[in-house]
């Protein structure tokens, strides 16, 4: 009899679909986490963001693309983890 607590296209998984499901969302975890360790990263930077938009010279504003760079990578991995992760989690 299948788990009535999974989603409905989960229900009958082989074993190899099974393991592939959980590495799926493992992979969406680490994502996850990374995207929580580039959040704190950017939040670091800016405290210097303003500073470098006040007085770099033209476009010489490191900082700034440096915080730009991990915004971004926090949007990617965010986006990405959500969608692996989806579905019912391992352990119920």
């Amino acid at each position: 009899m299948p788990n009535m607590s999974l989603p409905p296209e989960e229900r009958n998984l082989t074993p190899h679909q099974v393991e592939a499901l959980d590495m799926r969302r493992r992979r969406g975890s680490m994502l996850l986490t990374l995207a929580g360790m580039f959040t704190i990263i950017a939040v670091l930077l800016t405290c210097w963001v303003g500073q470098d938009l006040q007085y770099a010279p033209g476009f010489s504003r490191p900082m700034t693309y440096y915080f730009l760079i991990a915004c971004g990578i926090v949007l990617f991995t965010l986006v990405t983890g959500l969608y692996l992760r989806r579905g019912a989690p391992e352990i119920h």
